[in-house]
């Protein structure tokens, strides 16, 4: 999950543009001792080298078939997204996130857990998605918690847009859902007016709008402590037709 205070993973908002926008940063950011041991002792074992840009087999890379495959962009620490992973066994987990601290930190959760359905890609998620991905691959593509952007010259930055959505609805298996999360009341509306004219989605809120907060997305301390101060936070699922 992308924490408020971390530097997000995260794909440009023009897929078929040469000069792309990123709606990501890529900050010096000081790495503990353990961070870059577990990225150098477990890196081998639960990350996915996609240097070459080429697709890849899911099914190998899991050691396993038929298991539903959740991606995540953007995971930051990788609490949330390794609690997700530990409480669905069934399900495999892919992260992509380029924060190298949060990578470190990723690893030695899944360690510490002994998790067999996790793996990691640190790589710019945009070449991920287009070069990577299967079509009609993606059971569960979540985005929680993405850079809001908030000043007006740099909303263009912003994950969530036409072209982004574009890009991703061909991996989708018919019946796949988009989760996303935010804490930003304008990103949300972005968000909900992005999705509502998207081509091949649908709205699985009741009232054609957001969700109430689900179980399935563990409760960080972020957003406890955002919970506390009174902060909103706003949950949308699209269903892919």
């Amino acid at each position: 999950m992308v924490e408020q205070n971390k530097v997000e993973e995260q794909v440009a908002p023009a897929p078929h543009a040469e000069h792309r926008i990123k709606s990501f940063v890529v900050r010096a950011g000081r790495m503990t001792e353990g961070q870059i041991r577990a990225i150098e002792e477990l890196g081998p074992k639960y990350m996915v080298d996609v240097e070459d840009l080429k697709p890849l087999n899911i099914d190998e890379i899991f050691g396993r078939t038929g298991a539903p495959l959740v991606v995540e962009i953007g995971f930051g620490m990788g609490v949330s997204f390794v609690q997700m992973a530990k409480d669905a066994p069934e399900c495999n987990f892919l992260g992509i996130e380029v924060h190298p601290p949060g990578v470190g930190s990723a690893l030695k959760l899944i360690e510490e857990n002994q998790l067999t359905n996790v793996k990691v890609i640190k790589y710019d998620a945009f070449e991920v998605l287009s070069k990577c991905l299967q079509p009609e691959s993606v059971d569960i593509l979540q985005i929680f918690f993405p850079d809001p952007w908030p000043k007006k010259r740099h909303v263009k930055r912003r994950l969530i847009n036409d072209s982004f959505v574009d890009l991703v609805r061909p991996l989708f298996k018919h019946g796949g859902q988009f989760r996303m999360a935010t804490d930003w009341e304008d990103y949300a509306i972005q968000m909900l007016e992005v999705m509502t004219r998207a081509q091949g989605f649908s709205n699985t809120a009741a009232d054609g709008k957001y969700i109430p907060r689900p179980d399935w997305r563990p409760l960080t301390k972020f957003e406890a402590r955002g919970q506390r101060l009174g902060h909103g936070v706003w949950d949308l699922v699209f269903k892919r037709d």
